[in-house]
């Protein structure tokens, strides 16, 4: 969870971080004892970023080396979001707070073995398509035919051109589109993205070399690797365009191209997940609202809040180096915020920190 407090301030960063350690105090005093109590044991200093992306970058191992005995690694985690991890290879999803506290201490998941359905991408985006466009495609796409219980495997030659970051995001949004995990199997590009995240190359050449002796290790393009599954479906990722959520459901894309159109629609439908059921009289009513001495006028559709601070894309360099050069442009422009919005960007973690900064796409 980001909470923020401060906004709009050079010093929002340390005010915030500052509020946190003095909430959560004896919540780290008490991991930090841990961290030195238990062998097995690591715990991520505060402020390092956000868990997902940090266990992507960092704690993620692919293939454990126990004792020379060599096994495929996973995860559980008390977030839904953990399925994010998948997108490197690695199989993960969500508990609850007890099944987590039972792995801590040595016991087993059990399952009933699930459905498996191959979900296969094929083409090539479009140019001005992001990954965050194709996860809201394939969220609404999965939710009409339902995948709830179910694994859902990504396949087929139109994963050659998405990176570790991309599948992420896509594997990231697993709770939206209603399955248990969202899996890309291990392939040159993840082997690409370890070196990168300066995994050893000693660690990096044993992950593939069991992998490949295990036939676990893929080549997309080439459909004789492919799994049998208990169903198949195709997006082609030509047909992927600009597009966003809302008003109420991840899975209610719309097309950027017709968002004024779509909303205006949403006021006038009656109240539901597409409606707000707003009279045409009541469309029209504004709201004054004085803030730090200076008066403005809200209606429907003022922006109040703009966050960058979601853990599904807040380190893909793509739509985080983009939403940075909109920024940026905007500025020199002349464009400014209006005082009363709340803004906050939180990066996924300090290398997002750093090569935004880097690039000079944030002061």
């Amino acid at each position: 969870m980001i909470d923020v407090c401060f906004t709009c301030s050079k010093d929002a960063v340390a005010r915030n971080q500052d509020l946190e350690f003095e909430r959560n105090k004896e919540r780290f005093q008490f991991l930090r004892w841990g961290s030195k109590a238990f062998k097995n044991v690591t715990i991520v200093p505060p402020g390092s970023g956000i868990v997902h992306q940090v266990n992507l970058e960092y704690l993620g191992r692919v293939v454990f080396n126990t004792d020379g005995l060599l096994y495929p690694d996973s995860l559980v985690g008390t977030d839904s979001h953990t399925t994010m991890i998948n997108g490197l290879g690695i199989l993960g999803w969500g508990v609850g707070g007890i099944e987590a506290e039972a792995v801590m201490l040595g016991q087993a998941v059990s399952m009933v073995l699930p459905k498996v359905l191959g979900y296969k991408l094929t083409g090539e985006l479009n140019s001005l398509a992001t990954s965050t466009d194709v996860v809201l495609t394939i969220t609404k796409h999965l939710r009409q035919i339902g995948v709830v219980g179910k694994f859902v495997e990504f396949f087929g030659p139109g994963l050659s051109q998405l990176s570790i970051a991309d599948r992420a995001t896509i594997a990231n949004m697993c709770p939206e589109y209603g399955a248990t995990v969202g899996f890309f199997a291990v392939d040159e590009t993840s082997m690409k993205y370890l070196r990168q995240t300066g995994r050893d190359e000693e660690r990096i050449a044993f992950i593939e070399k069991y992998l490949k002796a295990n036939k676990m290790f893929r080549h997309f393009e080439n459909p004789d690797e492919d799994p049998v599954f208990s169903q198949v479906v195709e997006l082609d990722l030509t047909t992927v365009v600009s597009c966003v959520s809302g008003p109420k459901r991840p899975h209610d894309k719309v097309a950027v191209s017709e968002m004024q159109k779509d909303f205006k629609e949403c006021l006038d439908n009656k109240v539901g997940f597409k409606g707000f059921g707003l009279s045409a009289e009541k469309q029209k009513s504004e709201s004054v609202m004085e803030y730090e001495g200076q008066n403005f006028t809200l209606k429907h559709g003022s922006v109040v809040i703009a966050a960058i601070t979601s853990c599904t894309n807040t380190s893909n360099p793509s739509v985080m180096l983009g939403a940075g050069l909109l920024a940026k442009n905007a500025v020199e422009c002349g464009l400014k915020v209006r005082p009363y919005i709340k803004t906050s960007l939180s990066p996924g973690s300090g290398v997002v920190t750093y090569y935004l900064q880097e690039s000079g796409v944030i002061p």
